[in-house]
């Protein structure tokens, strides 16, 4: 069925945005091409917009509509308010032609007799300008939501069209340089997906923050999608890595779990459906509302649909997708896809750092959005009267946001709220302006009081610092583009998972050390041995705290596996398909000791330093089965994440025979060196591995040599001892001989030789040596490389090294 005023997602597409607006185009492209690839979308219909345009000139609404809006200042909040209301009342009760109703009525019935008579509506805006690659319009426009009957559809149709005027669509348009009078609104109506009943949220086809492409995110939480995007739920997250998707080893990257404690659903007043918000039981808050194999779901249908316009486009366009679960179905559909216009815009060339120098511990903390910082006196917000007292250039402090506060949070330096992740309305608007935002602190609003000096920093990780007082801090661009890049390789040394997709973006050729110990302290926090024989943990706090980190794991081993294979995950999904050296544990006694529930199983050594740390540990029965959980992490990483460009680097191996037994070790638990292309590297930091490094090269693939332990077992110096600290130095004529013994050593064998350590960062003069020495990668902090990138490139230029260096070739 068509008519004049209606069409069926059937019956339009991508180019009919003049005539049906962005939302209704998106949702009727995929309904028509996408459903044949698994992308499912609720059947519905189209009003064309020259029904809007018809229904305003029966009404001969156009001329007090434009002298309502007439030389309007959208910075006079109180005036924007009061003809946003007149432009609003006036479109109100234009009525609907007779021919339009008809046409509306009959679509209705068609809809009935496909869902059944029970079947309820949702009403969607779509203007003509809406979810377009430069502008998305995202909430600027109202729906209505489980709407039963023709005359309760009718009047959310005209509603609809008065939307248009809220004060947040009048200045996002006068903002963004559209024509009040030149945007016309579509209206949509498509089956109700009851996720009221079950779960909703959000899929973005890239990193939010990062903007890296090849990530999916989906958020997720109970009841209607609103508590998602408006902020008023922390909701689960979902990440999944689209290359090994597409090769088919479908695992998730990684899963946060969200405290989604309370949920929007449906609620009959008497006068039709209103929406309320209710609590969420505390099981249900300490599971994950979506599945695994629905997490995987979602994704399949967000990189179809982001592949799909993308070859529209002719370019990656990553999309902002909206997805429920019907609770009586059990089915997952796609409610609205439109393009991503903030994050994916930005020019990943330009690398933008900051030094921070906060003087003490941050205030309040949470989920940072975006990666800069601001200082600025607090407005604590609690509800929207106090909007009219908010200075431009104030840190805005809510306990969530709406909005209807638009035109106040684009005049913020910086954005807190106690709730929200990091797709809620607070982020999606910080992303939009460029401010930082720290989101989910939970007592922000509270913590913080108006007047307060602060700085919000969002430039240190995943997580976003508020600090009291101005924070000093220094800024720097770099255009990456224009960065020589070295013949001898620069590799990045990366210990945090959640800044593993910004730090991609430096100039880099892989990782040259992740060090398993900090995943293991950051993220899982317990003593792996705590997890294989939790009977023997005895301190009653210690047992508290493990119950409570792994309540949700189905046990306790499954936690450690689990959790170690996505920290490394993230790590070598950021740098994929380039080599990401991951190091096994490297503890010392005491360091294990500080674990949860560590101090049963941990020796108290006099020297740890070169105690039982590294390989000794491996095969040990005081460690054996903890490092069979380390291995069982490390093959869920390569082979059910697919993510075969982790290589594995054995720390502190003293001997060639304890080599053969962590090698024998590692194979029994499915590492076999050499099976599905894995490559084992040796760390080379003991004076025997460079001694005996023709032995050890047969048995390793390549090695990375430590500076800082070499150096201090050449010197003999403690490196933790104060007092002998002035006798550790890398520059030492001793040293220097075991680092070109080691380069040589290495290439005599073929085997990459690489170093890890702060050397060649901290002294030039050891670069220079390395460089000349031909090593074949320096692996640096972070905040190093740029710096050291430059002096290797000057320093392949004094010797007269190119590209074409034949040793480079071959290597």
């Amino acid at each position: 069925m068509s008519s004049k005023f209606i069409r069926f997602f059937s019956e339009i597409g991508a180019d009919d945005v003049p005539i049906v607006g962005g939302k209704n185009a998106s949702l009727g492209e995929m309904f028509t091409e996408l459903t044949p690839l698994g992308v499912t979308v609720p059947n519905g219909f189209a009003l064309v917009a020259e029904a809007y345009r018809l229904t305003l000139d029966s009404a001969g609404a156009w001329p007090k509509l434009k002298a309502i809006l007439a030389n309007l200042d959208p910075d006079d909040h109180a005036e924007l308010s009061r003809r946003g209301l007149q432009a609003q009342s006036l479109v109100l009760d234009c009525a609907l032609p007779s021919e339009l109703e008809e046409d509306v009525r009959a679509a209705l019935a068609r809809l009935a007799a496909d869902y059944g008579p029970e079947v309820s509506f949702a009403i969607r805006s779509s203007a003509t300008a809406e979810d377009l690659p430069q502008a998305s319009f995202a909430g600027q426009h109202m729906s209505f939501l489980n709407v039963s009957g023709d005359e309760d559809v009718l009047d959310a149709i005209r509603r609809c069209y008065a939307s248009l005027f809220t004060d947040r669509a009048i200045r996002y348009r006068i903002n963004n340089g559209f024509d009040h009078f030149k945007i016309f609104n579509s209206v949509g109506v498509m089956k109700m997906v009851r996720s009221d009943l079950a779960c909703s949220g959000v899929i973005f086809t890239l990193d939010t923050e990062s903007g890296f492409a090849d990530a999916v995110l989906i958020s997720a939480s109970y009841g209607l999608g609103e508590s998602v995007v408006q902020g008023t739920v922390d909701p689960d997250e979902f990440y999944v890595f689209k290359p090994t998707y597409r090769s088919g080893k479908r695992a998730i990257l990684k899963h946060v779990l969200g405290s989604k404690e309370s949920k929007l659903i449906y609620a009959d007043a008497g006068g039709g459906p209103t929406t309320q918000t209710r609590p969420v039981a505390t099981n249900d808050q300490e599971r994950f509302c979506l599945s695994d194999d629905e997490a995987l779901a979602l994704a399949g249908q967000g990189i179809a649909i982001e592949e799909h316009y993308s070859r529209r486009a002719g370019a990656w366009r990553p999309m902002d997708i909206e997805w429920a679960k019907d609770g009586i179905e059990g089915r997952l559909y796609i409610l609205q896809a439109r393009p991503e216009t903030v994050v994916s815009r930005r020019n990943r060339h330009i690398l933008t750092t900051y030094d921070v120098k906060p003087s003490g511990p941050p205030k309040v903390i949470g989920r940072s959005v975006g990666a800069s910082i601001a200082a600025g006196h607090a407005r604590v917000i609690a509800q929207s009267a106090d909007l009219d007292a908010f200075q431009e250039g104030e840190i805005l402090v809510a306990e969530m946001t709406s909005p209807d506060w638009g035109t106040i949070m684009k005049q913020a330096a910086a954005l807190v709220t106690d709730r929200g992740g990091r797709t809620c309305h607070a982020a999606i608007v910080a992303r939009e302006t460029g401010i930082p935002a720290v989101v989910g602190t939970g007592s922000g609003s509270r913590a913080i009081k108006t007047g307060d000096l602060i700085t919000v920093s969002c430039a240190e990780g995943d997580v976003g610092r508020v600090y009291d007082g101005a924070i000093p801090f220094a800024t720097s661009e770099t255009d990456l583009s224009a960065l020589d890049r070295p013949i001898t390789k620069i590799m990045i040394n990366v210990g945090d998972p959640d800044r593993a997709f910004a730090l991609a973006a430096l100039p880099n050729e892989g990782v040259g050390l992740a060090r398993m110990e900090f995943i293991i302290s950051e993220l899982i926090k317990i003593h792996p041995m705590a997890l294989v024989h939790p009977e023997r943990v005895t301190d009653s706090a210690d047992c508290a705290a493990i119950a409570a980190l792994t309540a949700r794991s189905e046990s306790p081993r499954r936690y450690f596996i689990d959790s170690l294979a996505e920290g490394a995950g993230m790590i070598a999904a950021a740098f994929f398909p380039k080599p990401v050296i991951i190091r096994m544990s490297d503890f010392k006694t005491n360091e294990y000791a500080a674990l949860l529930g560590g101090k049963v199983f941990e020796p108290v050594e006099a020297n740890p330093m070169i105690g039982f740390r590294g390989a000794s540990r491996y095969s040990h029965p005081a460690y054996a089965e903890a490092f069979g959980l380390e291995c069982a992490a490390m093959k869920r990483a390569r082979d059910a994440m697919g993510l075969t460009n982790i290589r594995l680097m054995i720390p502190f191996c003293r001997r060639v025979e304890e080599a053969d037994s962590v090698l024998a070790t590692m194979a029994r638990h499915g590492l076999e060196r050499g099976k599905d292309g894995l490559q084992i590297y040796l760390m080379c930091e003991i004076p025997n591995n460079v001694i005996l490094i023709d032995a050890f090269a047969r048995r390793f693939d390549g090695f990375s040599i430590g500076s800082n332990d070499l150096t201090q077992l050449v010197l003999g110096v403690d490196r933790d001892s104060e007092i002998v600290a002035f006798d550790f130095d890398e520059r030492d004529p001793g040293v220097k001989v075991m680092l070109m013994q080691a380069i040589e050593g290495a290439h005599r064998n073929q085997r990459h030789c690489g170093i890890c350590g702060q050397a060649p960062s901290d002294y030039p003069e050891i670069a220079e040596m390395l460089v000349e020495a031909g090593i074949d990668s320096l692996s640096l902090s972070p905040d190093s490389v740029l710096r050291t990138t430059r002096r290797v490139i000057e320093i392949e230029h004094r010797l007269g090294r190119s590209s074409d260096d034949v040793r480079r070739e071959s290597s």
